[in-house]
């Protein structure tokens, strides 16, 4: 601090010394300027600064402004009750009892009429804009613009409030630290810490709720005691009060702990693409079949012949899940882990959670291949023996016809010698009897 000082007495020095020749001037402005005291003070008011003994850099100007100072430095108070009482260095008040009550506070800015006026030690807190910061009495390194931002803060930390009222009711004590509100009524009634709201109301009924993070015009808007919520889009999460864990991406989501919500995907058609899977960390990915993605490639053989084993039911999900109770067709994860583990999908702990279906299709697409061999395998003989019978039947057809043909053949000898025969018989001659 003498170090600054003692810099900028130098500077000062140097301007005193260069404008000298100009001083034996007459003024440039009639009556000349006023309130000019050493060690760079400025005062103007009733009492303003009355108190200042060695300190330097300060200005009060206002009733009472900077009343109390005395050694303190680097202070700039504009407006009356203006940093009366203190006795820090390096604040800034403009505004009707701006910063009226600080006492050892430093580093604090108030702009505004009775902004952080019951600041006392606290350090490094920016207020603009009226009653900004109006309760704060300990806490440091906190930053409200706008009327009543932050306004009810005791003793929070590390909060920033952008927007009229925003973070308006945040409460005392480390539970109202580390939010960060922008946007008119954003975050108003909290009473928590470390959320996040950008969005004009914003988060704005939230109470105890903690780790939620809100962008969007009224996002996350009647969440009340839920925590580690999440909400984009306006009007983005407006069904959440006091689940869990819950994140709404453009929809109103629903009061379901765990649970995920994305606006304007069901009924959107895509012509391509991929489809999307989940792992049990909650990574979102694609399935790849390029050669490239591979290794160990290999036939899958007998690999399918799990599938006979499997046993598919029917079943409906519990209420809890789905109050319609829809019928469903599928597979028991349990069972389909005793055929083969490498079919089941586990979650965190490890435990059976879902079938991969994918690879069920594949093991079906590998079975109807090789059924689809053996009925083409079949085919051929079958295909072979008629071509076989085919031959067969021409075979006979035509030993038919050469039998046929030999037999007219034979016929035709056989009536040629009959006739013969019988031209070559002696004639018949007649017996007389003499009797």
């Amino acid at each position: 601090m003498n170090t600054r000082i003692q810099s900028i007495l130098i500077v000062i020095t140097f301007l005193f010394f260069g404008l000298l020749p100009q001083m034996k001037a007459a003024p440039q402005v009639a009556p000349p300027p006023d309130g000019c005291y050493p060690g760079f003070t400025t005062a103007e008011g009733c009492n303003a600064l009355a108190l200042l003994t060695t300190g330097a850099g300060n200005t009060g100007v206002g009733w009472y402004s900077l009343f109390f100072g005395s050694t303190n430095n680097f202070n700039t108070g504009v407006g009356a009750g203006t940093l009366v009482l203190n006795t820090g260095d390096s604040n800034t008040a403009v505004g009707a009892a701006a910063l009226l009550l600080n006492t050892t506070g430093t580093e604090n800015t108030a702009v505004g009429t009775d902004a952080l006026v019951y600041n006392d030690t606290a350090e490094q807190n920016t207020a603009t804009g009226a009653f900004a910061l109006f309760s704060h009495v300990s806490g440091n390194a906190n930053t409200a613009v706008g009327a009543n931002a932050l306004f009810s803060d005791v003793s929070g930390q590390l909060n920033t409030a952008i927007g009229a009222g925003a973070l308006f009711t945040v409460n005392a004590g480390l539970n109202g630290s580390f939010n960060t509100a922008i946007g008119g009524g954003a975050l108003a009634n909290n009473t928590s810490g470390d959320n996040t709201a950008v969005g004009g109301t914003a988060l704005y009924n939230n109470t105890s709720g903690h780790d939620n993070t809100a962008v969007g015009i009224s996002a996350l808007p009647n969440n009340d005691t839920g925590s580690n919520n999440i909400a984009l889009g306006g009007v983005a999460g407006q069904n959440v009060s006091t689940a869990n864990n819950v994140i709404c991406i453009g929809s109103p989501g629903g009061n379901t702990d765990n649970s995920c919500w994305i606006g304007q995907i069901f009924g959107a058609t895509a012509a391509g693409g991929s489809a999307v899977f989940i792992d049990a960390n909650g990574k979102l990915g694609t399935l790849t079949s390029s050669k490239r993605f591979k290794e160990e490639i290999k036939p899958m053989d007998k690999a399918s012949d799990a599938l006979f084993a499997l046993k598919p039911v029917t079943f409906r999900y519990k209420k809890a899940i789905d109050p319609a109770g829809t019928p469903q067709l599928g597979l028991v994860a349990e069972e389909v882990e005793k055929v083969n583990p490498n079919l089941v999908v586990r979650d965190k702990e490890g435990k059976p959670y879902s079938v991969r279906y994918d690879q069920v299709n594949a093991m079906l697409l590998n079975e109807f291949l090789k059924e689809h061999r053996r009925v083409e395998e079949q085919s051929g003989k079958l295909e072979n023996q008629a071509r076989k019978i085919e031959e067969q039947e021409v075979t006979i057809t035509e030993l038919k016809k050469e039998m046929e043909a030999r037999l007219n053949e034979q016929d035709s000898k056989i009536q040629r010698v009959s006739a013969q025969i019988e031209t070559s018989k002696p004639a018949a001659q007649a017996v007389v009897s003499n009797r």
